[in-house]
């Protein structure tokens, strides 16, 4: 359990820091880099996810996840709506 929890905290803080797999390191490389710098995607960020053995299904589910945490962040913060905890 402790080092769920100390993974789930590396993750949460900078997953470049915690010890995934490969598979796991391209799906948040990809995800980090279509919330901070979406128009920079290329087909070469799609391969990569591919490279590490994602199918197309497996591709638009990582896409439109991180979609849909950016659309209800940016909306939440857009109505000024703060996070639980703050």
């Amino acid at each position: 359990m402790i080092q769920d929890e100390t993974l789930y905290a590396l993750i949460r803080e900078d997953y470049t820091q915690a010890d995934l797999s490969p598979a796991d390191r391209a799906m948040l490389d990809y995800a980090a880099r279509l919330t901070l710098t979406p128009a920079a995607i290329t087909r070469d960020d799609v391969q990569a996810l591919r490279n590490a053995g994602f199918d197309d299904r497996a591709i638009l589910d990582i896409a439109q996840i991180t979609a849909y945490f950016a659309f209800v962040n940016r909306t939440a913060d857009g109505l000024g709506v703060a996070l639980e905890g703050d």
